[in-house]
Order: structure tokens, then C-alpha cells, then sequence
């Protein structure tokens, strides 16, 4: 799949309902970071950044993939890590039937990075990184992150591309 990059400001609004604990400024060094590896970003003011991929199905079709990255830091012990997010269902209600839901949860098992969250409906493709990767392992977060939920929004929403 080929990628074309550009800053995503529709989506959000999917994505905004964090808490207030949550609420971030932009870490401006990882957004120096994804716009050092060619990604055109824009941050809301949680400090996520929003980056649209353009994507080239194997069949040459045309689609498009948003993918978020968190500034803000979860901590564990020790642990730091941020989350990348890639939305790929939206079901008609606040929660995922449950073939939705047990397809994903099977997915999760056979994923190498990341698994899948539900957030008020929607499906969403999840990879926890620790602070501070370098370029090419957060470019291949990013990529795992975008091909798996446009895959998945493939198989759950065949000839649609709401993501």
C-alpha cells in the first residue's frame, strides 16, 4: 500500500470525550518527530495529533485511513508509554455487538502490535509505544496501527471508507 500524508480535522469530535485529567498540550518534540518522517500533522487541543493516510488496495482502490497519536504519557510504574489510535467501526449505538466484538477480540489475538478498544461505539485499533521510539520504530507503530484498522474497516464495512 502506497501512503499519501495530510492533516485530518474531521474524527475528532469521536475522539474528544477524554477527561479533563487527560487534556494534554502537544509534545511538540513528537510532533517534530512525525513531521521529520514526512507526516503532516495538526494537534487539537488535547494535544493528539491527526495524521490521514492514503492508502492503495491490493486491488488499486483508493482509501483513506485517519490515525491519532497521543501527547500524553501513561505512566506504570516505571513505564511510559503513549497510545496511537486508528478507528475502523462505528457501530448504531454505544457498544459493539457481539460477533463485532468477538471478531475484533480474535483479531487482537493474532495482532503482533496492538490490539482493539471500544470507545462510546466505535472500534478502534490501539498500539501502546514507549516514550522516546525512534523514527523508524514509531513510523512502524504508525504503519501497524493504520493497516490494521483500515483492514479490519474493509472486512466489517465492505465499499465503505467512513475512516
Amino acid at each position: 500500500m502506497k501512503y499519501r500524508y495530510a492533516p485530518v480535522f474531521a474524527l475528532a469530535a469521536a475522539f474528544s470525550g477524554a477527561p479533563a485529567a487527560l487534556a494534554a498540550q502537544a509534545d511538540a518534540a513528537l510532533g517534530e518527530q512525525l513531521r521529520r518522517l514526512g507526516y503532516d500533522v495538526a494537534s487539537d487541543a488535547d494535544g493528539t495529533y491527526r495524521i490521514l493516510f492514503g492508502l492503495k488496495a491490493d486491488d488499486g482502490a483508493e482509501r483513506s485511513q485517519v490515525t491519532y497519536v497521543r501527547s500524553s504519557v501513561e505512566r506504570y510504574g516505571s513505564l511510559q508509554v503513549r497510545e496511537i489510535w486508528s478507528p475502523a467501526y462505528q457501530s448504531g449505538t454505544d457498544q459493539l455487538d457481539a460477533a463485532i466484538a468477538n471478531r475484533l477480540l480474535q483479531d487482537s489475538q493474532d495482532s503482533i502490535v496492538g490490539g482493539w478498544v471500544q470507545q462510546r461505539g466505535t472500534a478502534v485499533f490501539v498500539v501502546k509505544v514507549p516514550v522516546g521510539l525512534d523514527d523508524a520504530a514509531l513510523s512502524d507503530a504508525l504503519e501497524a496501527a493504520t493497516r490494521s484498522a483500515d483492514a479490519m474497516e474493509a472486512e466489517l464495512s465492505p465499499g465503505q471508507d467512513e475512516f
